[in-house]
Parts: structure tokens; sequence; C-alpha cells
């Protein structure tokens, strides 16, 4: 175990508490009591002291520590990837157009998609958990990064030439031979051969260093900025105005707004070709099938009246586009991408009137736009005042009216009826444009007696106009992905660092005729222990580079 007393070396220097292996010399600090003279030394980060290895930490030391900790950063990994891959199991909330999530998880998956709902799991990346997951892989990340580069810069950037004894005889590569003549000499022929090699020599009298390719040793620290930077860029992404990923669904021939922005969309035509029966497969032939489809697409921005929605808004063309699968309207960080269609008939106008059944008269007609309808219609002496609207009309589990969609696939209205002998507050009225709905939702019950006296009704279908084919389309805003891309470049720029590069050291001492060489590399103890022997051989001693392993010797 190691031991965090305070000692000085015999060299003199006094080296941090936690330091396994001296600053200056090398020599280590404390034995291991079953480890041997001839065990090689555990070189991670030079044997330095990092400041979670302090004594007596404190309550910051302690969450340093834990933040610092290599087990911790893999165990929140790898808690988040498994609850990003439980994330994927059922399809998040925010992939669906329009849909109630209240009931839909449970109505398509049962039991188990009610309690993946309950548990949070249908909106898992937008979770405050998961981005706390998020925000602790960062922080560990950074800590883990800052415990260690900075007293490893420190270790590489103050090597010293001379090393102890121990220090080079306890390395993975070991050569020791008796020199004859002048030893200067010897470690200048042997200098030369490295530098062929691309080490980098200091001479100091009779021993000497020579290393390569020391910036290998930050490409670890480098993977770990670039995904900093990746996970700094995912957590841009939950805030307002740096990401959006929201649908819009939009009638042909109509303008729609973007959520969010000062933007809207037309669809001026939508286009679908479906396949013909011999194109198609025999199991499925006589079932339409789309072979493609196309959106027709003119951006336009808000150049005045933004507050008020189209078409009082007044709006400016900025670009057009036809918009197919995987070729997306794009505009300044902006895209549109084809999601689907629905050629489903879908109410767009129609023009009711008012019937007095009592005197038989009729007011009207008057045009009802299902998505956006009047505040207020003068009928003769009776106005009808809109008070709400729902757009896909039901009844949610308590009975209270509710909208199960923004499409107008079920379209209700209540209005206050105002004028004539009628009460001067007004009554109100609940009218269904479809028949159907009028008969299934009990329109004359609901209304009570002033059903009973008066009428909403088309009195022709000459009076109803229907939506084109409605065209979905997936808008998307990602102010964070060049950030996402940088970070991923930088963690890439990490890895060719860390893979293709070896931190190679060699020291040697020559004393009294007595030659000593250690030589340690952070991976790839086979091409050091090739370096040397190569080396060696370039000055006339040969070895096998097998026999330095752990102290070899001359052949």
């Amino acid at each position: 175990m190691l031991s965090f007393e305070n000692t000085k070396c015999e060299c003199g220097h006094q080296n941090p508490i936690g330091t396994v292996l001296c600053e200056n010399c090398g020599k280590p600090i404390e034995e291991e009591e079953e480890a041997g003279k001839d065990t090689p030394l555990e070189m991670r980060y030079d044997g330095i002291a990092r400041r979670s290895q302090k004594s007596n930490p404190s309550v910051i030391d302690r969450i340093w520590n834990f933040f610092s900790s290599v087990k911790i950063a893999v165990r929140l990994i790898v808690i988040t990837l498994l609850a990003a891959i439980i994330g994927t199991i059922f399809t998040q909330e925010n992939a669906f157009v329009s849909f109630d999530p209240t009931t839909y998880y449970e109505e398509k998956y049962g039991w188990i998609g009610k309690v993946y709902y309950e548990l949070g799991l249908s909106n898992t990346y937008e979770s405050w958990w998961f981005i706390g997951l998020l925000v602790m892989i960062g922080t560990s990340l950074v800590i883990c990064s800052l415990d260690r580069v900075l007293p490893l810069y420190r270790a590489l950037s103050r090597q010293q030439t001379r090393k102890h004894i121990e220090f080079l005889s306890r390395q993975k590569t070991v050569y020791a031979d008796d020199i004859k003549g002048d030893e200067a000499a010897w470690i200048a022929q042997f200098a030369d051969q490295l530098k062929r090699k691309r080490y980098r020599v200091t001479i100091d009298g009779s021993a000497m260093l020579a290393e390569k390719n020391r910036f290998s040793r930050w490409g670890p620290y480098i993977n770990h900025i670039g995904l900093i930077i990746f996970l700094l860029a995912v957590l841009l992404r939950t805030i307002p105005g740096w990401s959006m990923d929201n649908y819009v669904s939009i009638p042909e021939g109509e303008i729609v707004q973007v959520p969010d922005t000062s933007y809207y969309i037309k669809n001026e035509k939508f286009t679908v070709d479906y396949y013909k029966d011999e194109e198609l497969p025999p199991e499925l032939k006589g079932i339409p099938r789309a072979k493609l489809y196309e959106t027709r697409a003119v951006l336009y921005t808000c150049t005045a009246n933004c507050d008020e929605p189209y078409p009082r808004a007044e709006l400016e063309e900025v670009t057009r586009h036809n918009i197919i699968v995987n070729h997306p309207l794009s505009y300044k960080g902006l895209k549109a991408y084809q999601f689907g269609f629905d050629d489903t008939p879908r109410l767009k106008t129609v023009e009711p009137v008012l019937v007095d059944k009592e005197t038989g008269k009729t007011y009207g007609p008057f045009e009802l736009d299902m998505r956006n309808p009047k505040l207020v219609y003068t009928l003769g002496e009776y106005t009808l005042e809109l008070r709400q609207k729902y757009m896909d009309f039901t009844l949610d589990a308590e009975g209270n009216p509710t909208t199960k969609s923004r499409e107008p696939n079920a379209p209700a209205f209540i209005f206050l009826l105002k004028g004539g002998d009628l009460q001067p507050e007004g009554v109100p009225y609940m009218y269904f444009p479809k028949q159907n709905d009028k008969e299934r939702f009990s329109q004359d019950l609901i209304n009570g007696e002033v059903g009973q006296r008066f009428e909403i009704k088309v009195p022709s279908m000459e009076g109803v106009t229907f939506m084109g084919v409605v065209s979905s389309l997936n808008i998307r805003t990602d102010n964070a992905m060049p950030y996402i891309w940088v970070g991923a470049g930088i963690f890439m720029f990490g890895v060719l660092i860390g893979t293709y590069w070896q931190h190679r050291r060699i020291w040697i001492r020559i004393d009294e005729g007595r030659l000593l060489l250690g030589a340690h590399t952070n991976k790839n103890n086979y091409g050091m222990r090739a370096d040397v022997a190569s080396a060696l051989r370039g000055i006339g001693i040969v070895v096998e580079p097998k026999s330095l392993d752990n102290g070899g010797n001359k052949s």
C-alpha cells in the first residue's frame, strides 16, 4: 500500500505527499512488501502525486476524489448508455406530429407502455435525470483530466537526465554491461544512433536521456476535451433557441407558421405517386403504396404585425424548394424535412345558417373556417361570439371536453348566441359541423332548450369545402451541431495521436565503466526494445530484443 507520509528522497528532493517515484531521480519512495527489486516500476503518470491522493481531505476534496475516479466515470457512462437504450424501446413523445401521450402508450403497448410513460421514459432525452447524468459525466471528464494532466505536464517538463540506479534497473526494457574506453565517446555514438530514429537527446556528463513522441501522452486528454465540448453542445440543445424539432401539418394551398419562429411555410402543391400493381410483389398488390411524395414549399419571414396570426401578419418570401424525403428545404440553419402526408378528406370551411324553428326564419349563411374562424358573426338581429373551438373533439377521463389533435378530424365550436328576445348575456350553443359528430356527441342534448329553438346547419353540400392533401413536415434547427462536430473532430484527433504514436524514453548512466540502460514506453514495449536493440547494433553490440526484458545482457 502507498504511504501518504511526506518523506524526503535520498537525493535531497522533497516530494509532495502521494508521490510514488521521486520527481528528481526516479527512485521509488516506498517499496511494496511483496515486490522484488527486479519488478518493473508502475510508471503510470510517472509516479506523480495527484490531488485525489491528498491525506485528510476536506469536503471539496472528497467531491474532487469522487469525480476524479475512473471507475466512477465508467459507471456513469454505462448508466447513461443503458438509459439511452431504454429510451429507444418505444418512440419518444417528440417524434409524433400530434397525439395524446397520456393515452397513446397504453393503447398501443398495453400496461408496459403505461408504465413506460408514467416513469417518464417517453421523454428520456429531455428529462432532468438524463441531463444530470450528462452533466456528471462532463464534470468527471474535467476533474479526471485536471487531476492527472497538470501534474503529468509538470513531471514531463522537468525531467532529469540522470536517474537513480533502481529506477533504471526496474524498467521493462533494461540493458547492463561493462564499457571499455572513453565513456563520453560511447554515449555520443549511441546518441547518434538514436537521433537517426528521431529521438531528442540530452547528455549530462556520463548520463543521457533520449525521448520522442512526448505529444502522444496528451492524446487521452485531447479526447477528454473533445468529449467535454461534445457534451456541452448536447446540453446547449436544452436551452431555448438553440435547437428545435417540431412538426407542422400544412394543407395544400395554405400557409402555416413554424412554431416559436417568425417563419411561415406554404404548401403550394402536394404531389404523390403510387406504385403500380405490376411493380409490387404479389402480397402487396391492390394496396396503395407511395413511391414518391413531394411538397412544393415556399418559406416566408414575417416583416410586420408579427404578433398577429396570418393573414394579418405581413410576409416576405425568402426561399422556395420542392421537399422530398432526404432533400429538405434549408435556410439559415432551419431545415424542413418531408415527414409524411395525409390524404384523408378534412373540412376546410362550411357555410351554415342559423334557423329559428319557432318563426321559421333563416339567418345567414356565414363562412366558418375550421382553422381560423372569426370571433364574431352578425346574423341579422342575432350575433354568434366564438368562445371555444376543438379541432378533434373528445372527452377526457373526467368527462371534460378536450382535443385529441390539432387536425380538424372532429371539429366542434362553442358560440355565445345573443340578440332577439334572448337574455342580454346570451346563451351558449355548441355546434358540430359534421352530422355524424353531431349525433355521436348528442349536440341537441348538450344545447338543451336553446337547441330546441335554434339550429345551426349547412343547407347543402355546396357550402362545404375540403382541404387538400395535408403535408407533414419535420422542422429542425440545431445551432449546437457545429460544436458537436468540432467536439467529435477533436476527439478523433486525440484518438489518432494516442493510437499511432507512443511516448518512448531511454535513460543511460555510466558509473566507473558500468553501463546501465533503462527504457520506458506508455504502450508497445515490443517497439521500444526493438529501438534499443537496433541502436546497440549500430555501435557493434548485438543483442536479442527479447533479452532486454527485465534486465537482459548482451549476447
